[in-house]
Parts: structure tokens; C-alpha cells; sequence
């Protein structure tokens, strides 16, 4: 039981640690919290918060971006 415990919080740890994920939450103000607690996390501020601020609480489900074209490859 102590190790499943134990898994699971190394689970939920690695995950907030990892840096502009987007946030899933249910309400605005929820995803608000959410983004200002991840731009703390990385000690963001300025221009630079500003920024991860509005592409956090924007409704895009994908960090990626648009996939880029590499020479001789297509993408899918």
C-alpha cells in the first residue's frame, strides 16, 4: 500500500514539475490558479510571465505547435 502511496505522489510530482504542460482544469478561475501556480514554480516574471501566462490560459490542448516539415519526410 506504502508503495502504491509512494508511486503515485513520484507520479504527481514529475508531472507538476514539468514545465509548460498545459493545465486541466474544469472552470476559468481554476486554470487561472493553475497557470500562476506554474509561472511561480519557474520563478517567471516580466515579459516572461506575461507570456507563459497567456499561452497557459489559452484553450489549445497541445504545447507543440504546428509539426514542422523536415527534408525528404512527410508529415502525418
Amino acid at each position: 500500500m506504502t508503495a502504491r502511496l509512494i508511486a503515485a505522489l513520484g507520479v504527481v510530482a514529475m508531472m507538476t514539475m514539468a514545465g509548460g504542460t498545459p493545465s486541466l482544469a474544469l472552470t476559468s478561475k481554476q486554470k487561472a490558479e493553475t497557470c500562476k501556480f506554474g509561472a511561480d514554480n519557474q520563478k517567471l516574471t516580466g515579459a516572461a510571465r506575461k507570456s507563459f501566462m497567456a499561452k497557459c490560459m489559452s484553450n489549445q490542448d497541445s504545447p507543440r505547435g504546428q509539426p514542422v516539415e523536415q527534408s525528404g519526410q512527410k508529415s502525418q
